[in-house]
């Protein structure tokens, strides 16, 4: 049984190349994936600007600001960060995240349509995670798609 089994996912194997190195060469696949490489690289090229915040309130503020982008716990830099631009910054996102966030799980659950905004919670929770990143090493940078937005000034 183990010969057979090794000689059907050998077959298998084979046919996987194959189509690859079809796959790989298609014209049209090369010209629409360099595209959307593009959209992807322009959507994820924000504004930075952390030159314009002193550097004294970034690194007193790194690791409060991270928790604006964990849900309600947006209210923590809020609170203890009012005086922090860099929090204030950080805020801003983390609230207009939660808003985008409560919308889709409202819009969750319609049925017939819902799950496209259950997966549309999923990049949320990306753009939450970037946000944590930006925040912890020292970058103002805004968010894809939802950064231009303010709330707080």
């Amino acid at each position: 049984l183990g010969a057979a089994a090794k000689k059907v996912f050998d077959k298998i194997g084979d046919k996987a190349k194959e189509g690859y190195e079809k796959f790989k060469d298609d014209e049209t696949f090369n010209k629409y994936s360099g595209k959307a490489k593009e959209g992807f690289e322009k959507v994820m090229d924000t504004p930075d600007s952390t030159s314009e915040y002193d550097a004294a309130d970034v690194e007193n503020n790194k690791i409060i600001s991270l928790f604006a982008y964990l849900g309600i716990l947006f209210i923590v830099p809020l609170l203890a960060g009012k005086d922090s631009k860099y929090a204030r910054f950080h805020t801003n996102q983390g609230i207009i995240l939660f808003i985008l966030y409560i919308i889709l799980v409202f819009l969750s659950t319609f049925p017939h349509i819902g799950w496209v905004f259950t997966i549309a919670q999923i990049f949320v929770a990306l753009l939450a995670i970037l946000g944590i990143i930006n925040a912890v090493t020292g970058k103002a940078r805004e968010l894809p798609l939802i950064g231009k937005f303010r709330i707080l000034k």
